[in-house]
């Protein structure tokens, strides 16, 4: 289900920093590093993760698994809010589990980056001219680039 959620903001100005004025982007590509490999061979890489509710983030608290093993917290949440990974369209658990590690970081800090603020853009000043400008850090790229 995609969905674009029209919200007010200033005229002329960008409500998330990453979509057109008066609209809230809820869903951002992704590119993993290496890649889920399905059961039959085929290699996964580009996705979509859309922003975590407040219930993204209580409902795996009561799962069983979690409750035994609190790193599994990161499996349960990210499996959530994976809208699609390759052709996958349900991602669950089981997916996430069979994830490269380097993978699995990669979802932990695209997602921290997506809900940390709202928008995947930052202020940054070069620190060499000291010019003012932003940097979108959603990239859809592998890590390390932007």
């Amino acid at each position: 289900m995609r969905r674009t959620i029209t919200a007010s903001a200033p005229a002329g100005t960008e409500a998330d920093g990453s979509g057109p004025a008066g609209t809230l982007r809820t869903e951002f590509p992704f590119e993993l590093p290496r890649g889920y490999v399905d059961g039959s061979g085929t290699v996964h890489r580009d996705g979509v993760m859309r922003l975590a509710t407040a219930r993204d983030e209580l409902v795996p608290l009561r799962d069983d698994r979690v409750r035994e093993n609190s790193a599994y917290l990161s499996v349960v949440l990210i499996s959530r809010v994976i809208v699609r990974l390759g052709t996958i369209e349900d991602v669950h658990p089981g997916v996430v589990e069979d994830l490269f590690a380097s993978d699995l970081a990669f979802l932990q800090d695209f997602y921290r980056r997506i809900n940390a603020e709202g928008h995947t853009r930052a202020a940054v000043t070069c620190p060499s001219c000291r010019e003012n400008f932003a940097v979108d850090l959603s990239g859809g790229g592998r890590l390390g680039e932007s």
